[in-house]
């Protein structure tokens, strides 16, 4: 039986397709279009799903949405009603695009692909819940999910039994913490539902100092439910997210877009902002531990991206382990909707985990050397051990590596297959793929890729992170890693196993023989603007339009040296940048 999961009509729409219970296909639209963030109905993830699969859209025997849209054009039309005239605008602008789009998924599905089959419509935070449950493999535990906003609920708790989701509790709109949290990436001078993980990145520059004017605007309660002050935010009837009382509250009017200086000012508030969320997030995954009495804990919703929230919960809520599903935000809905239909709905037993997160497109010897030879791209084959021993070589004498092997990664992060690498020794390497490479700010970090069984060795945390989902300190005994150690003494940390990815394990296993560390830089192979590479054309493209070193490629390697004269420009003068 195929199922076909799908999110859209927000931002980072995709598409996830199940066989019998499995999901066997997931990518974003955005890997396709190579449009950040594209919210757009993803009628070309879904034709390369139906492609990877060896199916047509005949073999689809249900589609299953990830929320319901009529339920949330109601809350958007009472929010209209209730703050008009002041939400007329935004009224204007809005609701035309519902009629054209977001309530027309079966005509679309129709037109788009001549899909007349049944459509199962989930709840948004259901679907989250299932996204991250179904994935953990547990037979029983509780469920947090936390975002902006779906239909009405913007967090939710519950439990997960066998192949049955309850949910308990809800946080409604106007209320939400990924809200609250949106509206201060604004302030701060970032954009809006793209940007939140900057203000994570920079939080640790700062001190907690606006705790107190921060909770002004958001009232907790001992168990973690809040309420915002309304009379600061606007996000529920205006184009804007709040007025100038916040402004006030804050004592600094808001940082103009990507544009002015950031300020320890605005490194104070992103840290108290990160206070305040992680108090809020430990709280509610210690009411719902204890309400359900279940002790491991999954997580889904885009607030649980936040990395170093999950760590906090870890060490300071009850809880015994933890399963964040990679794909947390919108995106992971498709998946959530796919697995809600198949065990919720059509009551089809457990019988999958997710072991790993490689469910994108990938390509063939075959492919990847037309694409170079349709470049003129010099290049050399390696055998396997070769190629490690070379990258790992390169690695060590400071060069920057792009890392482009099997299939695309399901979520946000590039988690060995679509990575570039560097030295986490180098204490000049994160400026270098920062300004060089990245051509992004300077103060954000980089996550390790280390292997398994060193991770407690080099991070004081004691469990694996597979996804590059929790933070943790930089053991006392390492201080020697200046590239992947944050100002904080803390690290993003993505553990990795040989079962999970033998090749990118091998790579680090074989720069682990040649110098003693066993562990790389590894950020997503992409520049600002755009999102992370998906073909071999997006990831020569990226090479040659950046300051990066080398490129291995499936079994290929190139120097940038070595490259013909290609006429791309580089990324700096793409994006407008420096």
């Amino acid at each position: 039986m195929n199922i076909l999961g799908l999110s859209c009509f927000y931002h980072d729409a995709a598409a996830c397709l199940l066989v019998d219970g499995v999901p066997v296909a997931g990518a974003p639209e955005q890997a396709f279009t190579r449009k950040k963030h594209d919210p757009d109905f993803p009628v070309r993830a879904i034709r390369w799903c139906l492609q990877q699969a060896g199916l047509t859209i005949k073999d689809i025997d249900a589609v299953a949405f990830y929320d319901k849209p009529l339920v949330k054009f109601e809350r958007l039309l009472i929010s209209h009603l209730s703050t008009f005239p002041s939400s007329f605008p935004q009224f204007v602008q809005g609701v035309p695009g519902w009629f054209a789009t977001k309530l027309r998924l079966n005509k679309l599905l129709k037109s788009e692909l001549s899909y007349t089959g049944p459509v199962f419509y989930g709840e948004h935070h259901l679907s989250h819940a299932a996204s991250a449950f179904y994935a953990s493999g547990w037979q029983e535990a509780s469920i947090l999910t936390v975002d902006g906003v779906g239909e009405w609920a913007t967090a939710s708790w519950g439990v997960g039994r066998d192949n049955k989701i309850e949910l308990l509790g809800e946080i409604k709109f106007p209320h939400s913490l990924g809200l609250l949290y949106s509206a201060f990436t604004y302030y701060l001078g970032f954009k809006v539902n793209s940007a939140e993980y900057k203000v994570m990145g920079l939080a640790p520059y700062g001190e907690p100092l606006y705790v107190d004017r921060i909770k002004k605007l958001i009232h907790i309660a001992p168990d973690g439910t809040f309420r915002l002050d309304m009379q600061y935010f606007t996000f529920d009837h205006a184009m804007r997210m709040y007025n100038q009382k916040l402004e006030e509250v804050m004592g600094q009017p808001t940082r103009p877009l990507e544009g002015a200086e950031l300020t320890q000012f605005h490194k104070d508030v992103a840290r108290s902002l990160q206070e305040v969320v992680n108090e809020v997030m430990i709280a509610l995954a210690t009411k719902v531990v204890e309400e359900t009495g279940c002790p491991k804990l999954c997580m889904a919703g885009g607030v649980a991206l936040n990395c170093v929230a999950n760590g906090e919960i870890l060490r300071n809520a009850p809880v015994e382990d933890i399963f964040i599903q990679p794909s947390a935000g919108d995106a992971g809905g498709a998946m959530g909707a796919a697995l809600w239909a198949w065990h919720d709905v059509l009551d089809k037993p457990r019988g999958w985990k997710m072991d790993d997160v490689y469910l994108g497109p990938g390509y063939d010897e075959d492919e990847i050397q037309e694409t170079l030879d349709r470049y003129g791209a010099v290049y050399r084959r390696l055998e396997r051990q070769e190629l490690l021993d070379r990258t790992a070589e390169l690695i060590d004498t400071a060069h920057v590596v792009g890392w482009f092997q099997g299939r695309l990664e399901w979520g946000p992060r590039a988690l060995g297959h679509r990575s570039i690498l560097g030295d986490p020794r180098h204490p000049e390497m994160r400026k270098i793929i920062n300004m060089k490479i990245k051509f992004r700010e300077g103060f954000r970090p980089f996550a390790p890729s280390i292997l398994e069984e060193y991770i407690g060795q080099y991070f004081d945390i004691d469990r694996p992170s597979p996804y590059m989902l929790l933070v943790a300190q930089v053991s006392p005994d390492h201080q020697d890693l200046p590239a992947i150690t944050h100002v904080d003494n803390s690290a993003r940390i993505q553990s990795v196993s040989r079962d999970q990815d033998e090749l990118y394990y091998d790579l680090i296993d074989t720069f682990r023989k040649r110098t003693g560390c066993p562990l790389v830089i590894n950020t997503s192979m992409n520049v600002r603007g755009e999102p992370i590479v998906n073909t071999p054309e997006d990831a020569y493209r990226c090479f040659m339009r950046t300051n990066m070193d080398a490129l291995a490629c499936g079994p290929f390697l190139m120097l940038k040296e070595d490259q013909p004269n290609i006429e791309l420009k580089s990324a700096a003068e793409e994006f407008g940048l420096d």
